[in-house]
């Protein structure tokens, strides 16, 4: 099976501090990883560079066989708006967007801006109902649904999660995880970060960093 991610000897500096040490892992297309560790393990920083707002002070990391290493910021935001969904733990929607707004203002990133396209997506995570709502109106597992049909609306073969159930409730906690699973039954391949070893244990890969080291 190809491999959408590859990351080879891949370290990263902030002047004497070093935040990641020799990372290798690779996933494959349509795979789960979870990384996990501690509170200033590493675990913002390579999911910064997984998501190419970043780059690492040594090694490699390919996507989808290419080399990001040789990218220049123009073909870097291509490939983010083609191949890569990001869902953040705060949620970063616009407050007095309704959900369908929310979402076709992604797609306006994307150079798309059919709105059958964005109630399909808002639908696919259980939302048609709520397709005028303000995100103040919406509970907090409604709004980390709306983050993820924002991440979904450019069909990215690569979803990359940053504590996607970190202020949720367990009920909620349990609905963002049956759509993850989902997902991934449909192909897509996702990186997650999280703290609670439950969710994790649901990829079929696991990385446990600690202080920049992979253990």
């Amino acid at each position: 099976m190809k491999e959408i991610i590859k990351v080879e000897h891949l370290s990263k500096n902030f002047g004497e501090l070093k935040a990641l040490q020799d990372i290798n892992f690779s996933l494959k297309i349509g795979q789960w990883l979870s990384i996990m560790g501690p509170s200033g393990s590493g675990k913002s920083t390579l999911l910064n560079i997984l998501s190419l707002l970043d780059i690492p002070s040594f090694g490699h990391y390919f996507l989808d066989g290419i080399n990001t290493d040789e990218l220049d910021e123009e073909a870097k935001i291509k490939i983010r708006r083609e191949k890569i969904g990001l869902i953040f733990q705060q949620f970063h929607l616009i407050p007095y967007l309704n959900a369908l707004e929310n979402v076709m203002l992604a797609q306006y990133y994307h150079s798309s801006i059919e709105e059958s396209d964005a109630k399909a997506v808002l639908e696919k995570v259980g939302l048609a109902h709520r397709l005028s709502h303000l995100p103040s109106q919406l509970s907090g597992g409604e709004q980390q649904r709306l983050c993820i049909a924002r991440a979904l609306i450019n069909n990215p073969e690569l979803l990359l999660a940053d504590e996607p159930t970190g202020n949720l409730d367990e009920a909620n906690e349990q609905i963002v995880l049956e759509l993850l699973q989902k997902l991934k039954k449909e192909g897509k391949s996702i990186v997650l970060i999280t703290h609670n070893e439950a969710l994790a244990k649901q990829a079929d890969e696991m990385i446990i960093l600690s202080h920049g080291v992979m253990q």
